[in-house]
């Protein structure tokens, strides 16, 4: 049985997610976002891509954001990230980011999964892209819902 987008989004406590990111993003120049999208996708990464690029991911300083794209009616997900990212942080980064994720999903904790994932990619990006003076919050960090 598939999840609809507008019953995933109730089971989302967004206060507390959006608060993950703003905490994760306070120790890193990097930006995180979640996105959830209605339609199903047999290709989340390529829809993860279109709407990295369509919500000015691609435009942060340090070309190094993160997006966590979720497709419940598809029971699917993907993170990806800029090129600073793939460059610096390697492809070990997007299996370890993916597997914290999926555990908690697979268990149908949606907001934890969320919560984990922001919490390791703000791990992750603080390692390779330390907070800076005067750093600015370059992306918003509410729930992208295209």
């Amino acid at each position: 049985m598939t999840m609809n987008k507008a019953d995933f989004i109730k089971l989302l406590d967004h206060s507390v997610i959006e608060a993950a990111i703003a905490r994760a993003e306070s120790v890193t120049s990097g930006e995180i976002r979640v996105a959830v999208i209605h339609e199903p996708t047999d290709n989340p990464v390529a829809r993860a891509k279109e709407i990295f690029v369509r919500m000015g991911m691609t435009k942060t300083k340090h070309r190094n954001a993160v997006l966590i794209l979720v497709a419940p009616s598809s029971q699917t997900f993907a993170v990806i990230g800029d090129e600073g990212v793939h460059q610096k942080c390697g492809p070990s980064f997007w299996v370890d980011l993916a597997g914290t994720v999926t555990g908690s999903f697979k268990l149908g904790n949606y907001t934890a999964g969320l919560i984990e994932g922001i919490n390791r990619a703000g791990s992750l990006l603080a390692a390779h892209f330390p907070r800076e003076a005067g750093d600015a919050n370059e992306l918003p960090d509410a729930i992208i819902r295209p």
